[in-house]
């Protein structure tokens, strides 16, 4: 994701501009002012030229880096329904379709369109406005595991065979330093973790003759060499790739040894992956890109640097595994337990590096297990999503208790809640403060829409990371904050908890907490949650911080799933798979109207819409219909909104 603001015009640009260096501060804005300075005199291409820098004339056999659990283990653990179906994945990818984001199975294309150029030609856009995304998930070979672990259990050489002729098709279809493959550093280093997987796994196939394992040698040198150059950019965006950037290289390094630039690499690496924990990952666990399916990204690439730490001899620094057991307690109290999935908090590229699981996409608890597994902490209840600890050869969960510090998490009868109120130190990538999730015997009752597309034609631009979306209210059309572009928010609404009550079990039933996402405007939104039983209660209040009395539009929004549906007056009825579950509506003062939508459409009532509303995206490039339910009200403030849940006892 780009930092800088995009498609600025007229005299508020240098105020843009002004604003957004305050808010990244120096430590993003002297490293990307170091890469703009790179990129534009030239000084990266000549680092890394068409066709790769020279090489020794033999990098050396690639090492192995890991062993799985014995095949027979892991065949117990998953059993032969789960294992049939791993084995039917392994032969799609032999029929060139795989899953891309969790999605259904597409063709798999590894040779991009076109006539390449050089990498600095490409930023986050394919020539012509394209969306780059597809293209650099294929081209990172998450997809190649199914090829590994079939292998694995099967012993059967046909999947080495078909991983190998795909390196070698990727490889003739995309030169060194050449087209959208190498324009992220981030994308070549997941390629070679991809790369370093498979080969663990496949090294003693048969089709994994000298000669090939040679040529990834080769290969592997010319995606490290290509990292350090722009590893500024990584450090200036502060999130994700700074970690996987830098494992990329100690991932080259262990299995390069003999390579002259091995040292150098391994000392760069993990230099840039420790720094990325200390300065991302906070004291709580919270990730600074305030994103669920980030954080378990982040994990994914912590359970790694486990494995990189345990072949070198050394263990990760104190500090380091710390932030990571915290970061893994964090996203536990975001994990619903009856279906795996997690709430769908800020951007959702659909990431999912190293995809050792037969479960869906959705489910979190592969990740969770296997961070347990790797940092330390209660581990989950044993099942399938065992799998992922058993494929990267870590050992079970310790059993210590997990840390309760997190995200405000609040629990019911058969039902949880999480109520977001963030105190952003970092840029934030959506713009909800005080969304509300709500979850019912596995059901997300009150969800968040996701992110749908990066890069499409409006109002697809990353559209659904807008106030207008969430579970949570906005006034006069506005959002919380100032958009500078597709990723850039400024003027950061801050959020602060003032008061919570556990009930007699010690768990979270009342919170209340206010954002000043509307302070310019002279008021302040303050919402209280509070459970008893199977009754949710939600009340917002639009409190005056100045002696203003001007009419606002005010809006609530709930995004509900795509059930049958009755609206009478203030009152929703939702036909739930396991009951009826009611929605009461209550305003202060006169004039509540509410409204439903469906896919950009409306069904009922009279607000106006748009074709972002009832729209949920599950992962990226999905979007499925859902029901959005509009609270709408002309008013002036003080004021308050009463949401009352009642489910199915």
């Amino acid at each position: 994701m780009v930092i800088w603001p995009e498609r600025m015009a007229g005299p508020n640009k240098i105020v843009t501009l002004f604003k957004a260096a305050a808010q990244l501060g120096p430590a993003a804005l002297w490293p990307y002012a170091r890469y703009q300075l790179a990129l534009r005199s030239g000084w990266l291409r000549r680092q890394t030229p068409v066709g790769g820098l020279p090489q020794p004339a033999d990098p050396g056999q690639p090492q192995t880096l890991l062993q799985p659990a014995p095949a027979a283990k892991i065949r117990r653990l998953l059993g032969p329904d789960l294992v049939q179906k791993l084995l039917e994945e392994a032969g799609e990818v032999q029929k060139r379709r795989v899953r891309l984001f969790g999605g259904p199975p597409r063709r798999l294309d590894l040779a991009p369109k076109g006539r390449l150029a050089h990498w600095s030609a490409y930023h986050s856009r394919l020539p012509g406005g394209g969306d780059i995304k597809p293209v650099w998930e294929t081209g990172r070979f998450g997809w190649a595991t199914a090829l590994a672990r079939a292998f694995w259990l099967s012993g059967d050489d046909g999947y080495a065979q078909s991983f190998w002729r795909y390196f070698e098709r990727f490889e003739a279809a995309n030169p060194p330093n050449c087209g959208p493959h190498w324009s992220s550093a981030q994308e070549v280093a997941l390629r070679i973790i991809s790369w370093a997987y498979c080969h663990s796994l496949m090294a003693g196939a048969a089709s994994s003759t000298p000669a090939r394992q040679a040529a990834l040698a080769r290969s592997l040198a010319q995606h490290a060499e290509r990292i350090p150059p722009s590893l500024d950019y990584a450090r200036a965006q502060n999130n994700n790739h700074l970690l996987s950037e830098g494992l990329g290289l100690a991932t080259a390094a262990a299995l390069l040894p003999e390579y002259p630039k091995a040292k150098e690499w391994e000392q760069l690496g993990w230099t840039a992956f420790n720094e990325g924990i200390a300065r991302q990952v906070h004291a709580d666990g919270a990730y600074a890109q305030h994103s669920s399916n980030y954080h378990r990204l982040m994990l994914q690439l912590g359970c790694w640097a486990q494995v990189l730490a345990a072949h070198r001899g050394r263990p990760l620094p104190a500090g380091a595994r710390k932030r990571l057991a915290a970061a893994t307690g964090w996203l536990a109290q975001l994990l619903d337990g009856d279906s795996g999935r997690a709430a769908n908090l800020g951007p959702n590229d659909g990431a999912y590096i190293l995809p050792l699981s037969t479960l869906p996409f959705a489910d979190f608890r592969p990740a969770l297990q296997a961070a347990l597994a790797a940092f330390g902490g209660a581990a989950l209840p044993r099942g399938p999503w065992d799998e992922l600890s058993l494929w990267l050869g870590l050992g079970p969960p310790k059993g210590r208790p997990l840390a309760r510090r997190g995200p405000l998490r609040l629990a019911g009868r058969n039902s949880w809640a999480y109520l977001r109120a963030a105190q952003f130190k970092e840029r934030p990538g959506h713009a909800d403060q005080l969304h509300l999730d709500l979850w019912w015997r596995g059901h997300n009752i009150a969800g968040d829409a996701g992110s749908y597309l990066y890069t499409a034609a409006p109002p697809w631009d990353n559209a659904l990371a807008g106030t207008a979306v969430h579970n949570t209210l906005s006034v006069d059309g506005r959002d919380q904050m100032t958009r500078a572009g597709r990723f850039l928010w400024l003027d950061w609404a801050q959020a602060r908890v003032l008061r919570r009550r556990e009930d007699k079990h010690g768990r979270l039933a009342y919170a209340v907490a206010e954002h000043d996402g509307y302070a310019h405007l002279g008021i302040r939104h303050r919402r209280s949650v509070e459970v008893q039983g199977a009754v949710w209660m939600v009340r917002d209040e639009l409190r005056r911080s100045q002696m203003l009395a001007t009419n606002r539009h005010l809006r609530l929004r709930w995004l509900l799933p795509d059930w049958k549906w009755q609206l009478q007056a203030h009152n929703l009825l939702l036909e739930a798979p396991d009951g009826l579950i009611e929605l009461r509506l209550h305003s202060s003062v006169p004039g509540l109207a509410l409204s439903l939508f469906r896919a950009g459409k409306r069904l009922a009532g009279e607000a106006r819409g748009g074709a972002t509303l009832g729209w949920v995206s599950p992962s990226y490039a999905v979007k499925e219909p859902a029901l959005s339910l509009v609270a709408e009200l002309h008013a002036t403030p003080p004021l308050t909104l009463t949401t009352r849940w009642m489910l199915p006892d």
